[in-house]
């Protein structure tokens, strides 16, 4: 598995769009939150909001839009 950081603007967009859609299937937040797992990504909640890294090594990738943290 590569780093993705969030320097490729590219490569980021098409991981949100993953997230989105992985949300959108989600019932909760916690199945989200698991299904993200399986692909190798976790969220962190922070006051500035929902944060996407990845997993094991807690690398930040992005902020996640507002949308996805209801």
């Amino acid at each position: 598995m590569s780093i993705v950081s969030n320097q490729d603007k590219f490569i980021t967009a098409q991981i949100v769009a993953l997230v989105t859609n992985e949300r959108e299937k989600a019932l909760s937040k916690r199945e989200w939150k698991h299904r993200l797992a399986g692909y190798g990504y976790s969220v962190r909640e922070t006051d500035a909001g929902d944060v996407l890294q990845t997993l094991p090594h807690n690398i930040e990738i992005c902020t996640l839009p507002a949308e996805l943290s209801a």
